[in-house]
């Protein structure tokens, strides 16, 4: 943490500001919030996930569209703009997940406690409500203070593999009256926004996520995290979501903080990654040529779509925050095929979303707008330089837990998938366990999704080291 610049623990200053400010009365309903405890809300998160920072309900009407309301923390009534703790979570702009512990950019008291929308706890939030059509058409609906009670906290793997009809109905929704049906819609509105935006060239990739197991403060397996129905539920109502508040704050003539991707910085090593694989795009830049074979690659060929998304999303380059003035146009988020996109349902957990949200409630309240131009452009930059730098933190953790994983197995040969080859190095990733390395003997002539044996020569926890020699093609 300390090496990429992070602030890696709460001074005693930030931890006695979290706790006082803790100390309010959360269930106090603020003014101006609309009482809506009795609506069915619930969360989907990581089971082991206490930072909520959002809460999702939604009804059928009766021309079959579907009104949805998500409901965001509100952190800035215990985060004031300029205290400790705002100055804090500005430095370090992102939780940094290590897979191995957490270090949170607000302290657990508030992120864990007073401004998480725990189950059965009454707390004020932020209403973001809009409407998804029988098309999957998004219509912008309204931003509001609320007071909500989370009824059920779920859980992705349970509710996504429920939702699949490969696991049991989890005894929470069993045993919440309307739970179930509530769910079941939620499943089929991120399926109606999820189809919409992939015909309107959304890219539909799948990277290898992995988590260490670990047992006696011992790593003893890499478990990947996989895609599934629960957490498509989440990430497509997070985008309408975002989409929705940055429209409300384009509208009401504010700036804002938007999240971009910009057209991909090497579309000349993606047209060549696709005629590698018999398919020939346009030369200049193209979401829904990319798009259509993507869709296509991941049905010939699953097993290496993941190898193939991830180098996609190199080639393309790092997403970005950037200021986004009124009346200007939007860089758009090449990727999502949207050009109105932010960054502001977690703010738990990263610094734009708070930064956002002080946006909002400026326009909900009719308050004078909390930052000046300059300290906007400010935010963008450092706030993407922290973004990548915790991306360093975990890729490093990442590669030192594999490397522990794997300390008692130099000299075995694995059969692996090559997943880079440039002049920077030759990287190939073996399934069992899933662990990404690079080839340090016999690399050259080797390409992207060949098929080939490896012999693991060196591990170095410490430097993140994992290395291989190349023995031959499967």
């Amino acid at each position: 943490m300390e090496k990429y610049g992070f602030a890696s623990r709460h001074p005693g200053s930030v931890m006695r500001e979290a706790a006082e400010a803790a100390g309010q009365n959360t269930k106090r309903q603020q003014r101006g919030a609309r009482d809506l405890r009795d609506m069915l809300w619930s969360s989907i998160d990581n089971i082991d996930s206490e930072d909520l920072d959002q809460v999702e309900f939604c009804e059928r009407m009766p021309d079959d569209s579907v009104h949805v309301f998500v409901a965001i923390a509100d952190v800035d009534t215990f985060v004031p703009k300029g205290s400790a703790t705002d100055r804090y979570a500005a430095h370090n702009s992102t939780s940094v997940y290590t897979g191995i512990t957490t270090f949170p950019m607000l302290p657990d008291v508030l992120s864990k406690g007073a401004t998480s929308l725990l189950p059965l706890q009454d707390r004020n939030a932020i209403v973001t409500e809009y409407t998804v059509l029988p098309d999957g058409e998004l219509k912008y609906g309204t931003i509001f203070p609320a007071f909500i009670c989370n009824r059920a906290k779920l859980v992705y793997e349970d509710t996504g593999e429920w939702l699949e009809g490969t696991g049991a109905m989890p005894e929470t929704i069993r045993d919440t009256p309307g739970l179930e049906d509530q769910i079941r819609l939620q499943h089929e509105v991120a399926t109606r926004l999820r189809k919409a935006r992939i015909d309107q060239g959304a890219l539909d990739l799948e990277t290898l996520e992995t988590s260490p197991v670990i047992e006696g403060g011992v790593v003893t397996d890499l478990v990947i995290i996989k895609p599934n129905p629960a957490r498509s539920i989440i990430e497509e109502f997070m985008v309408a979501a975002n989409r929705t508040m940055i429209a409300t704050l384009e509208k009401a003539g504010l700036p804002a903080i938007e999240r971009i991707v910009k057209t991909p910085k090497n579309w000349e090593g993606i047209v060549a990654t696709a005629a590698n694989l018999g398919t020939r795009l346009p030369k200049r830049p193209d979401v829904k040529a990319l798009s259509s074979f993507l869709t296509r690659q991941r049905s010939i060929d699953p097993e290496r779509f993941p190898d193939l998304s991830l180098t996609v999303v190199k080639l393309m380059g790092p997403g970005e925050y950037s200021p986004l003035w009124p009346g200007g146009d939007s860089l758009g988020h090449f990727a999502l095929a949207v050009t109105d996109y932010t960054h502001a349902t977690a703010p738990n957990r990263r610094y734009p979303d708070l930064v956002n949200q002080r946006l909002i409630k400026s326009v909900i309240y009719r308050r004078e707008v909390p930052y000046t131009p300059e300290q906007l452009e400010d935010f963008a930059e450092h706030m993407t330089d922290r973004e990548k730098a915790s991306k360093k933190v975990e890729r490093f953790m990442e590669k030192a837990a594999a490397a522990v994983l794997l300390q008692n197995r130099i000299g075995e040969i694995f059969d692996a998938i090559v997943t880079g080859a440039s002049e920077k190095g030759t990287y190939v990733r073996i399934f069992t366990p899933p662990v990404e390395g690079r080839v340090v003997q016999g690399e050259k002539g080797l390409y992207v999704g060949e098929r080939v044996k490896v012999k693991l020569l060196l591990v170095d926890p410490y430097k993140g080291f994992i290395d291989f020699s190349f023995l031959q093609r499967r």
